[in-house]
């Protein structure tokens, strides 16, 4: 009876990471607007970036938590391996597509790092925790991403370990934790409590209803 009960369980386990139509359809959304707002940020940042950066070097980077977000927010919904590295690597597509100053390969390599990095946090408890603070660890680990990703391709020149590298690392792991991760977790419990989510085990867990 215990074996029959054991693979019971590891068959329900399995099901539920499996991608159904509503989880890609959720997570396109997610990316499709996400990469929107990306390409809107790129512009309305561009001289409050440059005013940052003359103040003191490297305090821009609490601004690239808007760029960050997709990944955490569409894992937090769906809730199934591989979603945050969908609609980031999809909203970062988009976003080249729509034209941007980093250019369309630049794009679509950072977007994939800031995906995997986001999904790394889900990853390290097996998909079983989703709270606000693995929220918030998945937003900071993509800052992380996006930090090591911009040091290594076209900031060599700068050292990672200097003061602009130091203050750049500590702006964008916060911009990251706070924006993709706190603040999409609020957003999400918003959402599911318009009933929007029902169609995921995520939503029906904030309305209290049953599977």
């Amino acid at each position: 009876m215990s074996q029959d009960n054991s693979r019971t369980d590891a068959e329900t386990s399995s099901a539920s990471m499996r991608w159904r139509v509503v989880d890609i359809a959720v997570a396109s959304v997610i990316a499709v607007a996400s990469a929107l707002i990306y390409w809107g940020v790129a512009i309305a940042t561009y001289a409050p970036w440059s005013a940052l950066e003359a103040i003191v070097p490297g305090l821009a980077g609490i601004f690239n938590g808007l760029w960050l977000f997709a990944g955490p927010l569409a894992a937090i919904i769906v809730r199934k391996p591989g979603a945050a590295v969908y609609a980031e690597v999809v909203a970062a597509v988009l976003e080249a597509l729509m034209g941007n100053v980093w250019g369309g390969v630049a794009t679509v390599l950072i977007g994939l790092v800031q995906g995997l990095l986001a999904e790394a946090a889900f990853l390290a408890f097996a998909y079983r925790r989703w709270t606000l603070p693995v929220a918030a660890l998945s937003g900071a680990l993509s800052g992380i991403g996006c930090w090591g990703y911009s040091f290594f391709t076209h900031l060599q020149a700068i050292s990672a370990t200097g003061s602009y590298g130091i203050m750049y690392f500590v702006t964008t792991t916060l911009s990251g934790a706070v924006i993709a991760g706190v603040l999409m977790w609020y957003l999400y419990i918003a959402i599911a409590r318009t009933g929007a989510l029902d169609a995921f085990v995520s939503g029906r867990q904030i309305r209290g209803t049953q599977d």
